[in-house]
């Protein structure tokens, strides 16, 4: 994979908070991409990870109360700084330690999403912000959402670094970055990609956690 190609797209709120967009041909579990985002950085360094929190905290209202917020694609250290927005944008929790908790779901051998018997308590009749990194298709939140519900809790909200859909199951998608930030990513059934059609070169296999070159 060709890093000399990143491009980075800068946040319209925000100059600091940069997008790596990375072309080429690249494989998901739900389909084929044209672009890999890298969001490497703004996962792993305190300073990018605290103006994400802050940019997404202001989506939310005061009178959304946010008990639990679940990290997908390893977003545990912006997940914890974005509790720490939200607190102090006045918002309200309605656990008994009046403070937001900060999880992350294990996934099962069939990709369904699982919180073990100890989670369960942060989950069941607790209000929820599902965080994600990005979102493709929506199916993979799509299954978090039925998880979510499943173990008895509440959805307040979704929110994206980067997201190609604006709304989920009658949910707002609050993002960063939308699709018109990236006009060129496109995804692709697996079996109707053109780029394999073309027989265009996989560059990586891509997941939420990062990239592994072929």
């Amino acid at each position: 994979m060709n890093q000399a190609n990143i491009t980075k797209i800068y946040a319209r709120n925000d100059s600091r908070i940069q997008l790596k967009v990375i072309p080429g041909h690249f494989v998901t579990s739900q389909s084929h991409i044209t672009h890999y985002l890298d969001l490497t950085t703004m996962k792993s360094r305190t300073a990018e990870a605290q103006r994400i929190a802050h940019e997404l905290a202001s989506n939310y209202e005061v009178s959304t109360p946010i008990d639990t917020i679940i990290c997908m694609d390893g977003l545990e250290v912006i997940g914890a700084y974005l509790s720490e927005e939200l607190t102090k944008a006045g918002i309200f929790s309605m656990n008994a330690h009046q403070t937001i908790y900060v999880i992350t779901p294990e996934f099962g051998n069939s990709g369904q999403l699982i919180f073990r018997d100890n989670y369960q308590p942060m989950i069941k009749g607790k209000n929820i912000l599902i965080l994600n990194g990005s979102i493709t298709t929506g199916s993979t939140l799509s299954k978090t959402i039925e998880s979510v519900l499943y173990y008895g809790g509440i959805i307040r909200g979704v929110a994206a670094i980067f997201s190609r859909v604006d709304s989920i199951a009658s949910l707002p998608v609050h993002a960063i970055f939308k699709a018109k930030d990236v006009p060129d990513y496109h995804s692709y059934p697996s079996n109707n990609c053109p780029m394999c059609q073309k027989k265009q070169k996989i560059d990586a296999l891509v997941s939420g956690y990062g990239y592994s070159t072929l």
